[in-house]
C-alpha cells in the first residue's frame, strides 16, 4: 500500500532505518504548520519545545541501540479535548480556557507517546465537541485543505484538517453522533471510530459519557491499524473502559474472502446528494455488492441519540449556564439549555430504546459482516452556510451532517470511514460499519479496499509541503 501523503508508520521506517532524524521529521511538521495553518486554522496550541525534546529522545535512543516503538519520531497531534501535561484543555470553549493545565497527558496521548510518537500541538473543534463544522466562536474557523471557504467538518474539525493538509499523518478525535467520520469524509483522509469502550477516554474531556469514543484519523489504513493496536485495552482509571483482552494486531492482508458485505437501504439511500449516494453505489459496484439491508428505525435512533446527547451534555455545564451564559458560543448555550429542560422520562425512553436498537443490530449483524452506508449527505458546506437544499427540502446544515452518522455511535458499533471520490475537488466518504467488537473486521475491509485503489486519500493543494 503506497498512502498519497507520508503516514507514520513510513516516517517511523525512515528514522529507525537513519534516513530521517526524528528531529528532521518534527522540524519539517512545525515547519509545514507554521507556512500553512494560518490559512486552515486547524491547531489551537502547537507544543513546539515538547516536540523537539521528544524527539531528541527518540533520536538518543537509536543512538544507544535501543527501541524507542513503533512509531518512532512520527509527528502527531490530538484534538483540544485530551489533556497533554502543561497545556490548559480548552476543549474550544472560552470558559475552559481558564482552567488550570492539565498535569499529565491523557491516556490515549501517553500510549502514543508511549510508542515514540513524537506530539506536536493540539487541535481546533467545536466548542465542546457540540458540533458537525468546527466554526468555533471563540477561535475561528477550521478550513478545510481542499477549499478554504468552506468546512472542515466536525466536531474533530481540526484532526481532519491537519491530516489533509499533510501537517502531521496522525491525529486523535472524539465522536459522539459522527464528530470523526463527519471531518474525515470532507476532508477525505481515513478515520476509525472504534466500538464503544474499547479505547480508553481517560483525560479526554467528557461529553455524553454513554456516547463518546476515542477515534483517530490517518493517512493511510496501516497508521489506523496501529494506533488502534497501541490504543486498545482495558483502563482500570476508565469505568466505561471495555475488560476485553487485548487482540493480536489486526490482519491486514486477509482480502475480503468470506466476507458478507452489504449495502445500507432504505433510510440510508435517501436524504443526500446524488453525488454522495452515488459514491456508496460506485463502491459496492466495484465490490459486487448488490444486496440491500435495512437498518431498523434509524430515524428514530437518531433523534433518541440527540435527546441523550443533549441531556448528558447540559449536565456537565450546569454551573456555566446558570453563571457565565453569555461565554457559550450561543448555538451550543442554547442546545445545552434545550437539554438542560428536557424531562427525564426522555431521557429514560430514549435509553430504553436505545438496548431494543442495540439488540436489533445485534441480530442483524448475525446475516452480514460489513454494511456500506454514506459518511455525510454533501460535501463540505460553505462557512457560514446555514441551510441546504436536499430532495427539495430545506434542512438546517449543521446538525444535518450526522444524518448518517448518529445512528450507528447509537447503537455503538465500529466504523471506518474511507475517502472514495471527490465532486467538483471536495472529497466525499464512505462508511463501512461492523458488528460490535469487529473493529479488525474493519480495517481488514480498508486495507483491501486501498490496495486496490477503491480507497485513498485526495491531495489537496498543499504548497508547505
Amino acid at each position: 500500500m503506497t498512502p498519497a501523503v507520508d503516514d507514520a508508520l513510513g516516517i517511523a521506517a525512515q528514522v529507525r532505518a537513519g534516513d530521517l532524524s526524528a528531529l528532521a521529521a518534527t522540524e519539517r511538521a512545525l515547519a509545514a504548520i507554521s507556512a500553512g495553518d494560518d490559512a486552515i486554522n486547524s491547531f489551537t496550541t502547537v507544543v513546539a519545545d515538547r516536540a523537539l525534546a521528544d524527539a531528541r529522545r527518540v533520536d538518543d535512543l537509536l543512538a544507544a541501540g535501543k527501541d524507542p516503538g513503533p512509531l518512532a519520531g512520527a509527528p502527531f497531534a490530538v484534538k483540544n479535548l485530551f489533556d497533554v501535561a502543561g497545556e490548559v484543555t480548552v476543549a474550544g470553549s472560552k470558559i475552559s480556557a481558564e482552567d488550570p493545565p492539565a498535569k499529565a497527558d491523557a491516556e490515549a496521548v501517553r500510549r502514543l507517546s508511549a510508542a515514540g510518537a513524537v506530539l506536536i500541538g493540539m487541535l481546533n473543534m467545536d466548542e465542546y465537541a457540540y458540533g458537525f463544522t468546527t466554526e468555533n466562536a471563540h477561535y475561528g474557523a477550521c478550513r478545510n485543505p481542499f477549499d478554504l471557504t468552506r468546512v472542515a467538518g466536525g466536531s474533530s474539525g481540526g484532526s481532519g484538517a491537519a491530516v489533509a493538509a499533510g501537517f502531521v499523518p496522525l491525529t486523535l478525535g472524539s465522536d459522539t453522533n459522527g464528530s470523526v467520520r463527519v471531518p474525515a469524509a470532507l476532508c477525505g483522509v481515513f478515520s476509525l471510530k472504534p466500538t464503544y469502550g474499547r479505547l480508553s477516554c481517560h483525560g479526554m474531556l467528557p461529553f455524553c459519557d454513554t456516547l463518546d469514543v476515542v477515534g483517530s484519523f490517518a493517512a493511510s489504513v496501516r497508521d489506523l491499524a496501529v494506533s488502534f493496536d497501541l490504543l486498545h485495552g482495558h483502563d482500570p482509571r476508565d469505568r466505561l473502559s471495555d475488560d476485553r483482552p487485548r487482540e493480536a494486531p489486526p490482519d491486514l492482508d486477509g482480502g475480503l474472502d468470506g466476507l458478507r458485505i452489504a449495502v445500507a437501504g432504505g433510510y440510508f439511500a435517501r436524504g443526500g446528494t446524488p453525488e454522495a449516494l452515488d459514491a456508496v453505489s460506485a463502491l459496492a459496484e466495484a465490490l459486487g455488492v448488490s444486496e440491500p439491508v435495512e437498518i431498523p428505525h434509524a430515524a428514530e435512533a437518531r433523534a433518541a441519540a440527540m435527546v441523550i446527547t443533549a441531556a448528558e451534555g447540559a449536565q456537565l455545564h450546569l454551573e456555566s449556564l446558570r453563571t457565565r451564559p453569555g461565554d457559550f458560543d450561543p448555538m451550543t448555550r442554547d442546545r445545552f439549555l434545550a437539554g438542560a429542560l428536557a424531562p427525564a422520562r426522555a431521557y429514560l425512553q430514549a435509553q430504553d430504546f436505545r438496548r431494543w436498537f442495540r439488540a436489533r443490530m445485534r441480530a442483524l449483524f448475525e446475516t452480514v459482516d460489513v454494511i456500506l452506508a454514506p459518511a455525510t449527505p454533501f460535501p463540505a458546506p460553505i462557512v457560514g452556510q446555514r441551510e441546504a437544499v436536499v430532495d427539495d427540502t430545506t434542512v438546517l446544515t449543521q446538525p444535518y451532517l450526522g444524518v448518517y452518522t448518529q445512528p450507528i455511535s447509537f447503537a455503538g458499533l465500529p466504523v471506518l470511514t474511507i475517502p472514495v471520490a471527490t465532486v467538483d475537488g471536495l472529497p466525499l466518504g464512505v462508511q463501512l460499519i461492523a458488528a460490535h467488537n469487529a473493529d479488525a473486521t474493519l480495517l481488514r475491509v480498508a486495507a483491501d479496499l486501498e490496495r486496490r485503489g477503491l480507497a485513498r486519500p485526495a491531495e489537496a493543494v498543499t504548497p508547505w509541503r
